[in-house]
């Protein structure tokens, strides 16, 4: 069996997508799945504050660079996952979609961010039961 794939949007593509495809590559049980995240308008970089609190529970995404959502990267995708873009949010017909309505981190305090943070692995920890991805052991990165 193939690995499913999840593709994580937003518009940027500079901080809640970056931070829930690094959550879920790094909680996903090995072999059942992965994610790539993109943006519809993607940014020059992953937001500084995104990094900068990812780093702070040991999830490295300095070196994430943001990507345009395409089509064809769409293409094997399994399921999409929008992140409060609005009527910029890509529907591509024939991918089992979800929303989750987040705030864009981009300026806001480390504080915020830090909320933001914890909502997005909240979420991923979610999608991962209901699938039943997630791993059996916390990995040493994101406690």
């Amino acid at each position: 069996m193939n690995a499913a794939k999840v593709l994580f949007a937003c518009v940027h593509n500079a901080g809640r997508s970056q931070m829930a495809a690094a959550w879920f590559n790094l909680l996903v049980a090995p072999g059942c799945a992965q994610a790539l995240s993109a943006g519809t308008e993607p940014g020059q970089r992953v937001h500084p504050e995104v990094v900068a609190v990812m780093q702070e529970v040991g999830v490295e995404i300095a070196g994430a660079t943001p990507q345009l959502l395409t089509d064809d990267l769409a293409t094997d995708c399994n399921l999409l996952v929008t992140m409060g873009c609005g009527e910029t949010c890509p529907a591509i017909p024939g991918i089992e979609r979800e929303d989750w309505p987040l705030a864009d981190p981009k300026g806001r305090t480390l504080e915020e961010v830090r909320a933001i943070r914890d909502t997005v692995r909240e979420r991923v920890e979610a999608l991962l039961a209901r699938r039943g991805w997630q791993r059996t052991a916390e990995p040493a990165a994101g406690r």
